[in-house]
Order: C-alpha cells, then sequence, then structure tokens
C-alpha cells in the first residue's frame, strides 16, 4: 500500500465520499441509493460523455428540488463510467441543488459487455484494480471529485470471462479502498451467488456487496440466503408497476428478520436519451404511506430510508 493510498484511507475511513467532498455518515440523511440523475444508457460508449449543459441543469434541477422537498438529503448517482458518468457537472448539480450526491468507479458488465472499455478486455484483475484505486487516491480525472462506492454489472446466464475479471477487481479494489460494491445482477440468481463466494474468497465481507434489482429474484429464498451471508438487498425498481411486489418482498424479509439489510430506491432517471425522464419520487409519494398501511412503524421506515444507507456507503475495508 502506497502512501498516498494509506493517507487517502486515513482521511475517508469512516466517511461517506460524495463529489463535493467527505461527509460524516449523519449528514447522509434520507437518502435514495440507486439513481441516475443523468446517463448516457443507450447511446455509444464514451470515456467523456457530451452532455448540453443548459438542457441538462433546466431538466434535472426542478426535479431535485422536488425531491428534496420531500425530505431526501443525499442521491446516490449510479451512472457509471462509459455510459454518462461526469462528476464535475454532477457536483455543480449537488452545488445549485443543495443534495448530497454520491457518483461511482468501476465499469459497467451487462448490455452484452456494450459500456465495457476495451483495455479492460486485456488487462489483468490488478491492472484494473489499479485503475479504480487510482481515481479513489487521485481523483477522478484528477478533477478532485472521489468516488463513493464501486459500480459493476454482469449480463444474464453465468459470469463471462469479463463480469469476472471486474467482480474480482472490484473485490481486490474494496479491500484497499473501503469503497462498497453495488452490482447490477437481478434475477441472476447464480451470479449472486457466484460474487458472493468470489468476495468471501478473497477475504472480502459480504457486507461489502450490494445486490443491485434484488426484486427481480424469482422468489425471497436467495434474498434470504444473501442476507443471512451479510449482503445489502436493493429493491430498488419502486415504481406503480412494481409497488406491489415490492411490498410483499419488505414485508416478507421484515418477518424473516433482515429489515437490516433492506435498501429501497427506483433507479429513475431525470436526464437520458434525447432528454427522456424515469422519474425517482414514487417511494416518498406512494410508497411510504403503502408501508405504513401495511404495519411498517416510523423506526421501521427510518432504518430502511436513512439508517441502512449510511452503514451501506460508509468507507470502512469489510473483512
Amino acid at each position: 500500500m502506497t502512501i498516498e493510498l494509506k493517507e487517502r484511507l486515513r482521511k475517508f475511513t469512516g466517511k461517506i465520499i460524495t463529489v463535493t467532498g467527505p461527509i460524516d455518515p449523519e449528514q447522509m440523511g434520507c437518502a435514495l441509493p440507486h439513481e441516475h440523475i443523468m446517463s448516457t444508457f443507450g447511446a455509444e460508449s464514451a470515456r467523456y460523455p457530451y452532455y448540453d449543459l443548459e438542457q441538462v441543469l433546466a431538466a434535472v434541477l426542478p426535479y431535485l428540488e422536488r425531491i428534496r422537498g420531500f425530505g431526501c438529503q443525499t442521491i446516490v448517482d449510479c451512472t457509471a463510467a462509459y455510459f454518462g458518468r461526469h462528476p464535475e457537472l454532477l457536483r455543480r448539480i449537488a452545488m445549485k441543488s443543495g443534495l448530497a450526491i454520491l457518483t461511482n468507479t468501476g465499469y459497467y458488465g451487462a448490455a452484452e459487455d456494450r459500456y465495457v472499455p476495451v483495455h479492460a478486455f486485456a488487462e489483468s484483475v490488478a491492472q484494473i484494480s489499479a485503475r479504480w484505486v487510482r481515481e479513489f487516491v487521485f481523483s477522478i480525472d484528477d478533477t478532485g471529485i472521489y468516488p463513493g462506492f464501486i459500480k459493476t454489472a454482469v449480463d444474464e446466464g453465468p459470469l463471462s470471462e469479463i463480469d469476472r475479471k471486474l467482480i474480482f477487481a472490484a473485490g481486490h479494489t474494496h479491500l484497499q479502498t473501503g469503497l462498497t460494491i453495488q452490482t447490477h445482477t437481478g434475477a441472476n440468481v447464480t451470479a449472486a451467488q457466484d460474487i458472493i463466494k468470489i468476495l468471501q474468497g478473497l477475504g472480502v465481507h459480504p457486507g461489502a456487496w450490494i445486490w443491485t434489482h434484488a426484486h427481480q429474484a424469482p422468489s425471497t429464498a436467495p434474498l434470504i440466503a444473501a442476507a443471512q451471508a451479510g449482503a445489502w438487498l436493493s429493491l430498488d425498481g419502486i415504481n406503480a408497476e412494481n409497488c406491489d411486489h415490492i411490498l410483499q418482498l419488505a414485508v416478507e424479509l421484515k418477518q424473516d428478520g433482515y429489515l437490516a439489510n433492506l435498501l429501497l430506491s427506483h433507479d429513475g432517471d431525470s436526464y437520458f436519451g434525447e432528454g427522456e425522464f424515469r422519474p425517482y419520487h414514487y417511494l416518498f409519494t406512494d410508497f411510504i404511506p403503502l408501508l405504513i398501511k401495511n404495519g411498517f412503524n416510523k423506526d421501521e421506515i427510518w432504518q430502511m430510508m436513512v439508517d441502512n444507507p449510511r452503514r451501506a456507503f460508509t468507507i470502512q475495508i469489510r473483512q
């Protein structure tokens, strides 16, 4: 471990890293742990995405003001490198909106590897991890903006060679930085099980890993198994179509004693494509009332919306 990495780790451990700097976990407040403020998903892969600045700000800022009005204080932005990550624009949006925003390091291996950079196929696990660790130590592209977590993704079916490589790289990166790993896994239960085994084999506790889109799993059994290992379960497709299903999952997981593993979000996107929009306010306007109607008390909602996200994203090497 280099002197620079030791110093960065000393400074960031126990903190949550936002695009405007590290904060204490208590400052995170009510959080949405899986959203996209803007992205270029669906477009061609690009290391440095182009956005019409004024168009993005005009679309995003009024909506974020609305989200903040619901009591949300932090948004975890899951737009990865090569499909729209733009840390400097996120910092500007954070400063104008008053919201804390987290960005990420890592590569997105789903979508048939469309957004995996060419170098990752040729490089070793150690070389890929070194790129991600560098962003943690020296900031993303030397902007002074640091990643607050690691974003990965896998395709359907058995883990491919590149997907497996990215998971190993994420595990190595966590052991050096304490950054939590989010993996787009969804209904791919076998992949989720393999990811947990890979991380455990590296000495990484599953508490460093978030099963993204876990609500897509066909039953609660694999979710319970992952939670028993210590993993986070991200029920992040909350909308009018999915609310009954996700509500039932939350009820069952609460009854089984795994409320402390649950994260709630929408996987929304306030600017993508040709100014398209996928909202992320339904949790506040409709889903929380449903939770209350179905026996969730104020402390339990606080746990899922406040306590769990800040524990999940606090920088800590979890072995």
